[in-house]
């Protein structure tokens, strides 16, 4: 048995902030911010715009474009780190939504890493044979998260949402392989000040930026490499590389160290800005309107994420 992703859903905030309209509030500039991230703009949700009402709109999206009934969907998982509220969980909200009734939901926090330990899992779920239909989210509102006048972090994020419906099957296509680790030494190299347990707020982001740089590089390109050696395959045999899209020096960094053409890597850094957990469902759903894109095509996904979290996923289409 396999497990296939049937189908794919985005979803973005209508309100668009360039890099020109964070110039008038902070010291920085459209050049500036290019050159160093490779993002032009960024999705910033609406006043009442939630976690749970980006990942409806991608859900709604993605159950439309694998063509099936939601009342199929047996689990739902919702990768975030920024949920609705501190309890109960924003994929309880969503299951509330989709009015789906006395199927399990949860909420899996890895932060950029979220949607990659959320396939890991959701893999190994439908595996056991406990779940045929499992409904997987990254949805993300990093603007709550901001401090948006620290020209280091605000430039880099935005809101969205991107789902898939992932299902057994008994073909050859599908999820072939993944890996997930994490490494509690570098829990302060991203995070943010606050907490329930510790202040009672959410706080903003902080990052040591030249740390996190180093560790995301060599992070995901050793278990691309893993992932690949383990299957068997080389980087020559993957047609499509999708990484977190955090900073376009980082996506190029890995790039070079994995030797893979640069016209197979899927890049919406600079639409998007980093959408943490969303940013590789949005990716996908980006990569499915390629004209290039086609069944039997094998992608590589890798993200890394505070924690540090990092993993891997190897698909065929």
């Amino acid at each position: 048995m396999t497990c296939k992703i049937l189908g794919c859903g985005a979803y973005l905030p209508q309100h668009v902030v360039s890099n020109a309209e964070l110039s008038l509030s902070i010291d920085t500039n459209d050049e500036w911010i290019r050159s160093r991230t490779g993002i032009l703009q960024r999705h910033i949700a609406g006043d009442g715009e939630c976690t749970s009402h980006l990942a409806f709109k991608a859900s709604q999206n993605a159950i439309k474009d694998a063509g099936i009934e939601a009342s199929s969907i047996d689990l739902i998982i919702i990768c975030t780190t920024t949920p609705d509220n501190s309890f109960p969980s924003t994929a309880s909200k969503l299951q509330g939504y989709l009015g789906l009734n006395n199927i399990p939901s949860f909420d899996l926090q890895a932060v950029c890493s979220g949607f990659i330990y959320g396939l890991h899992v959701a893999d190994s779920l439908i595996k056991t044979g406990r779940y045929k239909t499992i409904l997987i989210v990254g949805a993300e509102k990093m603007s709550s998260l901001l401090d948006w006048q620290d020209r280091t972090t605000c430039i880099l994020f935005g809101d969205g949402a991107g789902a898939v419906i992932l299902q057994h099957s008994d073909d050859n296509s599908g999820i072939i392989d993944s890996n997930i680790y994490s490494d509690g030494r570098y829990y302060d190299i991203l995070y943010t000040d606050g907490g329930v347990s510790t202040n009672g707020k959410s706080g903003v982001i902080k990052m040591e930026g030249r740390a996190v740089f180093k560790h995301a590089v060599e992070k995901m390109s050793e278990s691309s490499e893993e992932i690949l050696r383990n299957n068997n395959f080389t980087i020559h045999d993957v047609d499509y590389l999708i990484p977190h899209q955090a900073n376009i020096r980082i996506i190029d960094a890995v790039v070079e160290r994995l030797k893979i053409n640069p016209n197979k890597v899927v890049k919406t850094v600079a639409e998007h800005a980093n959408c943490s957990a969303a940013s590789i469902p949005l990716a996908l759903s980006s990569l499915k309107s390629y004209d290039t894109f086609k069944k039997g095509d094998i992608l590589l996904l890798t993200a890394i994420g505070a924690g540090i979290t990092w993993g891997s996923v190897l698909i065929k289409w």
